[in-house]
């Protein structure tokens, strides 16, 4: 009988390599940081001059961040509402054509918005598959708000519903059964259990779901066009300056980012405050 070789000695990295790749990730995140803040710092820089002051307080900027704000809030309300149940199936249950209706909610996030506002437009234009019969009752959706609020829901759902999903999924079965037995309802443990136990992945998801409705573009002006005070949001409003007034323009732009980063660090420090309350 052959005698079985003995494994060697398990290999190590020598200090210097290990040193190597703390540099090279070190700088990796360098490159990633200056990346994501030279144009950040570059837009902030040509604001310096008092014309882009006075072009962030104009009426044409309130009209949009004020429409931007009211559309983005309705979305994030409609893709919550809806989105946490549809979410929470995905994580736990078993149906047939699970796998197609999973895919087809990752669609959004591939399709070009430009497509996206062409089929949203086929759907609920005067003449689309449904638009026709609301159009029969005097009903226009295509070129109003609701139409933005549509296009923002359509192409912002996916980042929230996939997140959810994740989050669900990691909530241990066990907990919900100790309730259960407890004597909660379903629903109770539900709303008392699982979702606190999933709330950072929630409000992940809908931090990246808001911030995708904040910048839609090519969806929101094919479907609902670009109407001061009605369907001109934040970034159909920066591309209307950008062809007169750079300025403008510019000055939208460090307007939404201004405000998408108070949001964004408002959320991140409630959703720790929630994880060390859990804790």
């Amino acid at each position: 009988m052959r005698e079985r070789k003995k494994d060697g000695p398990t290999p190590r990295f020598s200090g210097k390599g290990d040193t190597l790749a703390s540099g090279l990730a070190a700088a990796a995140l360098a490159l990633v940081a200056g990346f994501i803040s030279l144009p950040i710092l570059s837009l902030i820089l040509w604001t310096i001059n008092e014309e882009s002051w006075h072009a962030m307080a104009s009426p044409e900027a309130r009209d949009a961040l004020l429409l931007s704000v009211r559309t983005t809030a309705i979305s994030m309300l409609i893709v919550i509402t809806i989105g946490t149940p549809a979410a929470y199936v995905l994580a736990r249950a078993e149906f047939p054509g699970k796998r197609f209706v999973d895919a087809l909610v990752d669609i959004p996030a591939v399709l070009p918005p430009s497509a996206a506002g062409i089929a949203l437009l086929l759907t609920f234009g005067r003449f689309g598959l449904v638009g026709k019969y609301f159009d029969a009752f005097g009903v226009t959706i295509s070129f109003t708000t609701a139409a933005v609020v549509i296009a923002e829901v359509f192409v912002a759902a996916h980042f929230y519903v996939r997140q959810a999903t994740v989050g669900f999924a990691g909530v241990r079965r066990d907990v919900e059964e100790a309730a259960l037995v407890d004597g909660a309802g379903r629903l109770s443990a539900f709303i008392r259990v699982t979702v606190p136990l999933a709330f950072p992945a929630l409000v992940a998801g809908a931090v990246m779901a808001w911030a995708r409705a904040l910048g839609e573009f090519g969806a929101t002006i094919i479907f609902a066009g670009s109407f001061r005070g009605v369907t001109q949001t934040i970034p159909l409003a920066i591309f209307a300056q950008f062809q007169s007034n750079i300025d403008a323009a510019v000055a939208l732009a460090v307007l939404v980012l201004g405000f998408a980063f108070v949001v964004i660090l408002t959320v991140k420090y409630l959703t720790r405050r929630a994880t060390e309350y859990e804790s």
